[in-house]
Order: structure tokens, then C-alpha cells, then sequence
């Protein structure tokens, strides 16, 4: 089994700060891509940013400049550093993590995408 852990969340002020982390445990063989996804009310879940294992990331153009994505290999976490929050940043924040992994133990291994529950960021004054 394989989970995600995610830290960090919580109610912030505009042009504040907040760090998200996400550790990743269980059977994992490799991971491709760790990344984090956010869904705001009545939206679609959308991209935020991805870190490959090799370190290449991939952000979302509305948070270009402002969040940061960074991953510790060894310890299977990634981390989303986010700056000047605006209001239209809040939303369910969701790990996830592409690679290859055994859902059931002693079974299969898969490469599959895995998501964590979520954390709350609120960016309101």
C-alpha cells in the first residue's frame, strides 16, 4: 500500500507565506513525477506544479514566479513553497506522485498515479 501524507496548510494572509509538504511511504519502486494539484469550490482539479526525478518542473502560468517546487529523493517528499498568495490561490491542495508502485502487498507492482487526501490553504484577510 502507498500513501501520501500532506503538511502545511492552513489560513494565511494576502502576500503571505505558506510551505506544503508531502511524504511519500509503502511500496514504491521508482517515482517519475511528484507534483501538487489544487481544487478550488465548483472547479476542476488543475496543475500547480510537477518535479520530475531528475529535478525539471513544471508550473501552472498563475503561479509562475511565486511558488516553488523542490523534492528530497531520498526521502521520497516534495515540497511546494508558496509566496505572495493571492485570495484566488485558495483551494484543496493534492499530492501526487507518478511512478511505480505496489497498491497490495505481495501483489503487482504498477506504474500509476497516487493522490493524497489534500490540505486546505485559505488565503483571506
Amino acid at each position: 500500500q502507498v500513501q501520501l501524507v500532506e503538511s502545511g496548510g492552513g489560513l494565511v494572509q494576502p502576500g503571505g507565506s505558506l510551505r506544503l509538504s508531502c511524504a511519500a511511504s509503502g511500496s514504491i519502486l521508482s517515482i517519475n513525477t511528484m507534483g501538487w494539484y489544487r481544487q478550488a469550490p465548483g472547479k476542476q482539479r488543475e496543475l500547480v506544479a510537477t518535479i520530475t526525478s531528475g529535478g525539471s518542473t513544471n508550473y501552472a502560468d498563475s503561479v509562475k514566479g511565486r511558488f516553488s517546487i523542490s523534492r528530497a529523493n531520498a526521502a521520497n517528499t516534495v515540497y511546494l513553497q508558496m509566496s505572495s498568495l493571492k485570495p484566488e490561490d485558495t483551494a484543496v491542495y493534492y499530492c501526487n506522485l507518478d511512478g511505480t508502485v505496489r497498491p497490495v502487498v505481495g501483489g503487482a507492482w504498477y506504474r500509476r498515479d497516487t493522490w493524497g487526501r489534500g490540505t486546505q490553504v485559505t488565503v483571506s484577510s
